[in-house]
């Protein structure tokens, strides 16, 4: 206590009257409702683009020679880096903030799926080329699901870095959301609202990671650790 300080450690009671009261006057909704659209919009961008790319450098070494150094580069710059660039570059609106959880997301995909295409053995695609199979057919039935574990990795993970790159945009100039609130209860010392935002974005995160696991699960039933 007299390193923190009474009070600023609010009890499980505090903690849960602080939810009922953000709830009862729509606050939670709001700030839901807002990091959710921004999560979700910018984890679909991120994800797609990744996935898209990682497919092409991972199975096209031509590619991979001029794609991996850009990568390789861009990789070791944080979303919350460019926060002051995008807000320079796009004002303070949803589109700058979409467009660092984007980011952050394609990045971490697209090093999982790129790793991942590029470890299916070669063997597969010979075999299946030898056969005469099509080279949209080597894509969708040899190499899709040899990679599909690695997919399903590479989203999972990608899920959890929209939230934090949330926390970072939000940061940067918003009216509402998660991260938000969490600023402005943090300016006045209302650390069992703090607490309510960490649960928010903790269970947001376990539900994305679950949600994701499971439909993996059903679509690579083969493996176990998808």
């Amino acid at each position: 206590a007299g390193v923190l300080g009474e009070g600023l450690v609010p009890t499980p009671w505090q903690t849960l009257r602080a939810a009922h009261a953000m709830w009862s006057d729509g606050t939670m909704t709001t700030d839901l409702r807002a990091s959710l659209a921004r999560a979700g919009q910018g984890f679909a961008a991120g994800a797609a683009a990744g996935t898209a790319l990682g497919f092409l450098t991972g199975n096209q070494r031509r590619v991979a020679a001029l794609v991996n150094p850009l990568m390789s580069f861009l990789r070791p710059i944080p979303a919350i880096a460019l926060v002051p660039l995008a807000t320079a570059w796009f004002g303070i609106g949803e589109q700058a903030k979409h467009l660092l959880i984007a980011y952050a997301v394609f990045l971490a995909v697209w090093l999982y799926v790129h790793d991942g295409v590029a470890r299916v053995p070669a063997d597969y695609l010979r075999a299946a080329r030898t056969l005469g199979v099509s080279r949209r057919r080597r894509l969708t039935e040899v190499l899709l699901p040899a990679a599909a574990p690695s997919v399903v990795a590479a989203l999972r993970y990608g899920a959890g870095l929209a939230f934090l790159a949330l926390v970072a945009a939000e940061l940067g100039g918003a009216q509402s959301g998660i991260a938000y609130r969490l600023q402005v209860d943090g300016q006045f010392l209302r650390t069992d609202h703090m607490f309510v935002g960490l649960i928010e974005l903790g269970l947001l995160g376990l539900l994305a990671d679950a949600l994701i696991s499971a439909v993996g699960h059903r679509l690579v039933h083969w493996s176990d650790g998808s």
